[in-house]
């Protein structure tokens, strides 16, 4: 199943509304926790060809989903919700059910980038040290005296 091309900016306008608005009842460690994640998502944007910025802000979409979750079940309003603050709570839990989407369209940018996880697949470039054959410039050198 292809994905629809979506626009990092366009993810990173949502969350930072939906942050935004999260932020007026839950102050303090949510707030860091997500505009750090949009910094991160600035950067990958900033920087198009940087796999690093891509990984940062992928990795750290998905701890704050985590986080997300520690941070609206602890702190949500019990007694006397006005609708500000039921405003506030729903746009954090909108904004935490939207991030494993925000996720799956990062990774597909990710993996655009020419990044993957998990193992490497390309061993074309990469040589054992315990390898039997030795470079043949090396064999050459070895048996020649150098004079200074």
């Amino acid at each position: 199943m292809e994905l629809p091309a979506v626009n990092l900016k366009a993810i990173l306008l949502v969350h930072w509304l939906l942050a935004i608005w999260g932020c007026m009842v839950f102050p303090g460690a949510y707030a860091w926790s997500n505009f750090t994640i949009l910094a991160l998502g600035v950067w990958a944007v900033a920087q198009r060809d940087s796999i690093d910025a891509i990984s940062m802000f992928l990795g750290g979409l998905v701890v704050t989903i985590f986080l997300d979750i520690i941070h609206i079940s602890i702190f949500y309003p019990r007694t006397s919700v006005s609708d500000t603050e039921r405003f506030s709570a729903g746009m954090a839990i909108v904004s935490a059910l939207l991030k494993p989407v925000s996720c799956c369209f990062v990774y597909q940018m990710h993996r655009e980038r020419g990044a993957f996880l998990g193992p490497s697949q390309d061993h074309s470039a990469y040589q054992t040290i315990d390898s039997p054959e030795a470079p043949a410039d090396l064999e050459s050198r070895a048996h020649v005296p150098q004079g200074y």
